[in-house]
């Protein structure tokens, strides 16, 4: 390593809560934070997908939020605070020397090829059962991550019934990008030589022995724990009707789905999407880049997204899909799917009943189906002792720390199967975002690190592609109002969502870093209230990065 100290700022032009991006060496960045009298110095983008740093959102215990995907890093230390940042940033030396900010550092360290740094604990072989994580998904690859950064040296366990290491499934929808190797956060390689972690794919789990603390595979074999993380993620529903199970309706959940698409739905085929959610759009706005005959979509509802985002924003993306070619079917029911007449394994149609009670036939080469997913938990309704655990829809509830209820506090549930409580509101929910899992993922890998419990209150944050970047937060089911903030048909807004009189959720597109600031504000109890933002409050000007506005995490 060859460190240099170089003059990068003068000290008064970085104030009490601001973030400057500066030069290191005419070539690399760094991200030079200021709270109170301290200067913090670590390298300058988000280790996700590279956002700069300094376009986010400072506060002043210390955490830069990302402005696109909500990641989080402690400016104090460069450790990752929040997913989906994969790994932490680099964290250099800052100091103030006759007026002046001086930084040393790496070279090779200040570069976006180099932005992030080797995780900080390369653990030894150990011996005992440890940490079995089931599942192969965002929470069981930030369980890990989490583990080692926060100094677990005992053995790590995957048990995924995929065939690959975790990967950023995102990128299944939004592009369907179906290479493994593409998608994979780390490879089965540096899992077990970097995190000494041991990943077995293609495997299934049968059941769990919670009185002996074994996990069952394949009926016979017994792999014992001494902490058991469930993180089996969910399984893609199908509407029960005639036609579900022909060859060409697909839905999308793996890498194997989104092969079967990639390969069957090419230019100038006709495409039905079943469901108008987030997933189904996205995938309408990746295939509609390939010259479709046509793109029909069949919603239950009056306009797709409505039901997190409102009617409003429904419809101005109803609106903008429309204008590229897309045919809404809404408060539509599917009848069922007819075989082809030239070949009876696939389907050829779909037949719905309209808003106006009409039925319609509407010829395809390929259905998808995004109508939701179903808790991976069948194999737990075979497992004695989780009776009480798993309630009718397959969710498992768990308490604040994500233990599962009701058994000894060594067996964690995340993502997608676990109903937990939610933060601020306290309403036992389950929320199918994958940043959701990620995030659960690093707390339970925090807590089982450390040995004490932390209760979850991080604020779902998702993502969507739209014809722009959709983002959103917000915490707790359902809003009663909604104040928007600039113009939905350009897709330049930000949207308020309000429920018995304080602001819950907010969407925007185009208006970065909004969502990343109020993620922080819900986080903090420091939301502007709905009479505020309606006289004009803008978000971004509410103070929580400099230390004398002292913001503190509401009970």
């Amino acid at each position: 390593m060859s460190t240099k100290t170089i003059a990068v700022l003068n000290e008064t032009e970085l104030k009490d809560g601001e973030m400057k991006q500066v030069d290191f060496e005419g070539e690399g960045k760094v991200l030079l934070s200021r709270l109170g009298d301290t200067i913090h110095a670590t390298s300058a983008f988000c280790t996700h997908y590279g956002a700069p740093l300094a376009k986010g959102v400072l506060t002043s215990d210390g955490r830069v939020v990302c402005p696109w995907h909500g990641a989080c890093f402690n400016v104090c230390t460069g450790d990752i605070e929040d997913a989906p940042a994969p790994s932490a940033l680099h964290s250099f030396k800052a100091h103030v020397e006759n007026g002046k900010i001086l930084v040393t550092a790496d070279p090779a360290d200040t570069v976006k090829s180099n932005m992030s740094r080797q995780p900080k604990l390369q653990a030894k072989s150990v011996a005992g059962p440890g940490v079995v994580i089931v599942g192969g998904g965002s929470a069981t690859f930030q369980t890990v991550e989490s583990l080692r950064e926060h100094g677990y040296s005992g053995a790590i366990t995957i048990l995924s019934k995929e065939a690959h290491a975790p990967i950023d499934r995102t990128k299944l929808s939004k592009a369907l990008v179906s290479d493994p190797s593409k998608l994979e956060w780390l490879s089965p390689t540096v899992l077990l030589n970097k995190y000494n972690t041991t990943l077995r794919t293609s495997t299934e789990v049968s059941s769990v022995d919670i009185a002996q603390k074994a996990v069952i595979v394949g009926g016979s074999e017994r792999v014992p724990y001494e902490t058991l993380v469930l993180a089996t993620g969910g399984v893609s529903r199908k509407l029960p009707i005639e036609g579900k199970d022909l060859s060409n309706v697909f839905t999308l959940r793996g890498v194997d789905d989104a092969k079967r698409i990639d390969a069957a739905v090419t230019e100038g085929k006709k495409l039905v999407v079943i469901g108008s959610s987030f997933i189904s759009m996205e995938l309408v706005v990746a295939l509609g880049k390939r010259k479709l005959a046509s793109v029909d979509v069949i919603g239950m509802e009056e306009f797709p997204f409505e039901l997190v985002l409102g009617k409003q924003v429904g419809a101005a993306l109803k609106k903008y899909h429309e204008s590229n070619g897309v045919k809404f079917h809404m408060q539509t029911k599917v009848n069922k799917i007819v075989p082809s007449s030239s070949d009876p394994s696939k389907a050829g149609a779909v037949v719905i009943t309209d808003s106006t009670g009409n039925n319609v036939t509407l010829e395809t080469d390929a259905v998808i189906m995004g109508v939701g997913v179903a808790p991976a938990t069948e194999f737990l309704r075979a497992s004695k002792g989780f009776e009480q655990a798993v309630d009718k829809t397959g969710a498992v509830a768990v308490d604040e720390f994500l233990k599962v209820k009701g058994l000894d506090g060594s067996v964690y549930a995340l993502g997608d199967i676990a109903s937990y409580p939610q933060p601020r509101t306290g309403e036992q929910r389950r929320i199918e975002h994958w940043n959701v899992a990620g995030n659960h993922g690093r707390a339970a890998g925090k807590t089982i690190a450390e040995g004490k419990g932390q209760p979850f209150v991080k604020v779902p944050v998702f993502w969507s592609a739209q014809g722009g970047q959709l983002r959103y937060c917000g915490v707790g089911a359902g809003f009663d109002d909604v104040i928007v903030d600039g113009n939905l048909d350009e897709l330049k807004f930000v949207v308020y969502y309000v429920k018995e009189g304080k602001v819950v959720a907010v969407a925007s597109m185009s208006r970065d870093p909004v969502v990343s600031k109020a993620s922080e504000l819900l986080r903090l109890g420091l939301m502007p209230s709905p009479a505020e933002l309606r006289a004009g409050k803008d978000l971004l000007s509410v103070d929580i990065a400099s230390v004398s506005s002292k913001p503190k995490v509401a009970a």
